[in-house]
């Protein structure tokens, strides 16, 4: 047998049996992790059924269990829902730290979009996340984290930029402003509703379209600066604030990664990605809404120039792989060739609708990000196998890694191995954390991450719905 059907089966064997592994003890019974009802923050019916339903559908205790917990974190622990001017507000943080980035509050109620209908208090939480969006946008596109009170002045004050009352945190991340888009196309995709799409919405979209175009460099530079005093690299914009040189090529430059980390070239490929599907959602909802034709024009033109710069500067060849695509690129010819756990990722792609899971360029870079030796941050250890990053360590195995990469395989025994991970390294604490250690899942990074549980839930519906044999 080989190293890797030994690890493989390691993996595997705890879950085909319904069984923790003996660090869990401690969880054996499966008693649910949600809180008390009284101090769930929200609850939902529709969600409620799902979990019931799922529950009695899966046919492994540890997946059901933490199925259980996971799905309705978001709702339980991290929603505050209002009133303003009559309307739907919501603010969401991301867990462990009360304040609402754009990006985790985006993917932590996806999963309840397909959910809403006969839900109007679930479906009023979504829309007043849509109208929260772009409130946020206006206060400052560039930044990617904002406060509840819109007076209060951020622990991140002595970061050298612009920072305004109300936000937490101000880097320019390319992906917060699609995830904005995204949101509200799938919001009026699943429930036709039309209510959020106001005029200070359509500001906020003209506003993002401008963002972006203005972080193309076409005019050889960008009023946003970035610097803060930090002994982590990462934690801060290259060269003068805005990341480094750039070549005006019609891709969008973006200063900081998903994860949060300083971009190492400009041009983040799995994000430029993602913008030009955003930008053919806006186009398609604008249409539908039938308001503002210019808008649907620049978001269309924008999203052909980068796809166009896409064709020609975001693949490069690798000996045993063929073409593949880079991480980052400068668009003078330098790639950065890897991936990271956080979404956009590369491996991500498919499930933001940004490229074919079968594409012959995704399928040559996942063989290539998922090699042993090849890619620098895929690792294998005792706990577990997948990708790390700079943001934790490159030791540190992120969850939400794993989970992308079983919603985008279409292999039945690389998704069981995915689930087999999963349900073998959360701790013993029945949720999904930031990441962990390679070789022992009890050093991981934060215990409250809600994006990465709502995720987790996320998958185990689609698989409830798309493969029940991997659960039955």
């Amino acid at each position: 047998m080989t190293n890797r059907r030994r690890f493989i089966a390691h993996c595997a064997a705890p879950l085909a049996a319904g069984l923790l592994p003996s660090t869990h003890a401690q969880a054996a019974a499966f008693e649910s992790r949600r809180p008390a009802p009284a101090q769930r923050r929200f609850v939902s019916s529709s969600v409620e059924r799902a979990i019931a339903d799922g529950k009695a559908r899966i046919g492994k205790p540890e997946l059901a269990w933490l199925f259980e917990n996971c799905f309705p974190n978001t709702l339980d622990t991290t929603v505050t829902v209002s009133l303003r001017d009559g309307r739907p507000d919501t603010y969401v943080i991301t867990g462990d730290i009360d304040a609402m980035w754009l990006r985790d509050s985006s993917a932590q109620v996806w999963p309840y979009l397909a959910l809403m209908k006969g839900d109007k208090p679930l479906q009023d939480l979504i829309a007043g996340v849509v109208r929260r969006h772009a409130r946020c946008v206006l206060i400052d596109p560039y930044a990617n984290a904002f406060y509840d009170d819109p007076a209060k002045v951020s622990e991140h004050k002595e970061d050298k930029t612009v920072m305004k009352p109300g936000v937490h945190e101000r880097k320019w991340e390319l992906d917060s402003l699609c995830y904005v888009i995204r949101l509200a196309y799938g919001y009026w995709r699943h429930s036709g509703d039309r209510a959020p799409f106001e005029a200070e919405w359509r500001q906020a979209m003209r506003l993002i379209v401008a963002t972006m175009r203005e972080q193309q460099h076409k005019d050889g530079g960008s009023a946003y600066r970035f610097k803060r005093t930090t002994d982590r690299p990462y934690d801060t914009a290259a060269g003068d604030g805005t990341g480094w040189p750039a070549a005006p090529v019609g891709l969008v430059a973006s200063a900081f990664r998903p994860s949060d980390d300083g971009t190492v070239l400009p041009y983040l490929i799995p994000s430029n990605y993602f913008a030009a599907a955003s930008l053919r959602q806006l186009a398609r909802l604008v249409d539908a809404l039938g308001n503002d034709a210019a808008l649907r024009i620049d978001a269309l033109a924008l999203a052909d120039e980068i796809e166009q710069a896409l064709k020609r500067h975001a693949a490069v060849e690798r000996s045993s792989f063929g073409t593949v695509l880079a991480y980052e690129v400068d668009g003078y010819g330098s790639h950065y060739v890897a991936d990271d756990s956080n979404i956009p990722s590369l491996i991500s792609l498919p499930y933001l609708d940004a490229i074919g899971v079968e594409d012959s360029l995704y399928r040559n870079t996942r063989r290539f990000l998922y090699t042993e030796g090849a890619h620098p941050y895929y690792v294998r250890g005792k706990a577990a196998e997948g990708t790390t990053g700079p943001h934790a360590g490159r030791d540190m195995i992120w969850p939400m890694g794993i989970i992308m990469r079983a919603m985008t395989s279409s292999d039945d025994a690389e998704i069981r191995l995915c689930l087999a991970m999963l349900a073998s390294t959360h701790a013993g604490t029945g949720f999904m954390h930031e990441s962990f250690h390679k070789d022992d899942a009890r050093r991981f990074t934060r215990s409250w991450f809600a994006w990465a549980n709502t995720l987790f839930g996320e998958l185990v519906m689609k698989l409830l719905a798309e493969r029940p044999h991997l659960l039955a």
